[in-house]
């Protein structure tokens, strides 16, 4: 009987152990930055340095496909909703409310969000969204929010005014989620093509305003416990998208940070709708019922 308790009190010291190590494996901090319109097809012709060296250092992937239709609302809408377009009911480009009522309803009035998890479960925390096109507003639960704010471009497609806004507030607040939205290169796409040199020249513009965000976590002193995702809404073909071509579908998502296994190029199947869930798995939050998406086993090393 003696060696039962001690096997099992050895068995509880081993468990105690275990959840300890995977609590400290948690970041404790999350920046995702989203680039809208950025397809998966640019990489291979793209000057990115700030986006190639997280890639380097963590998980990413170039197939992870949209919901569709593959326009914006839609799909901004699964990366915090953890669903696809059948659950959250947005099926427009610019839908501000569901077309088709939301499967699921928080007691915001929306269907639950990754904000609105973390506000259920974590109270305290202080969340936020900073972006440039105002239809995000509609999509990420501004009642669960400390802060939400749309800052427009300057001149020439100049996303500073963001990148100032999201730096004071992450060195500021050290923030638990910082959701920064850029709506390049999308504009330039609608404006002058996708696969242009003046598409090329915006994302090399956008790499050097993800630099200055990582920057921030350093001197907020919070650097080492974040983790950062990098991803998009859609690519596009020609000044236009919202069809079902891969050019189309296919965007990048690169993650990195504690939590997140180096094991470069993902061979799991991943979607749009899955990134909520992932960032619910690191922060130890509990994913409702309602949402399809699974976490990235993969990048979790699980």
């Amino acid at each position: 009987m003696k060696s039962v308790g001690r096997f099992i009190v050895s068995l509880a010291v081993v468990v105690v152990m275990s959840l300890s190590v995977a609590e400290a494996r948690r970041p404790k901090h999350v920046v995702f930055i989203g680039l809208d319109g950025w397809g998966s097809y640019s990489m291979s012709k793209v000057d990115m340095p700030n986006v190639k060296a997280l890639m380097d250092m963590g998980a990413w992937t170039f197939k992870k496909r949209s919901v569709l239709p593959s326009s914006s609302a839609i799909n901004w809408a699964s990366v915090f909703m953890g669903v696809g377009t059948e659950g959250h009911g947005y099926t427009q480009w610019g839908s501000r409310t569901p077309e088709i009522p939301s499967i699921a309803v928080s007691e915001h009035g929306i269907f639950p969000t990754i904000f609105t998890e973390v506000r259920r479960q974590r109270p305290g925390a202080e969340l936020g969204a900073l972006y440039e096109w105002d239809g995000i507003a509609y999509l990420v639960d501004t009642l669960a929010l400390n802060t939400y704010c749309q800052v427009e471009e300057g001149p020439d497609n100049d996303s500073q005014p963001l990148t100032d806004a999201a730096v004071e507030y992450i060195r500021a607040k050290s923030p638990l989620i910082t959701a920064v939205i850029y709506d390049n290169p999308d504009h330039v796409g609608h404006s002058v093509g996708h696969d242009t040199p003046a598409y090329y020249d915006v994302m090399s513009y956008l790499d050097g305003q993800i630099g200055q965000i990582i920057e921030a976590t350093k001197q907020a002193g919070i650097y080492d416990e974040t983790v950062f995702i990098v991803s998009a809404d859609h690519g596009g073909v020609g000044t236009g998208h919202g069809g079902k071509s891969l050019l189309e579908m296919e965007t990048p998502l690169i993650m990195v940070g504690p939590g997140i296994k180096n094991v470069g190029e993902l061979k799991s199947a991943v979607m749009q709708f899955d990134i909520a869930p992932t960032i619910a798995a690191l922060l130890g939050v509990r994913a409702p019922q309602a949402w399809t998406g699974r976490p990235i086993a993969e990048a979790l090393g699980r």
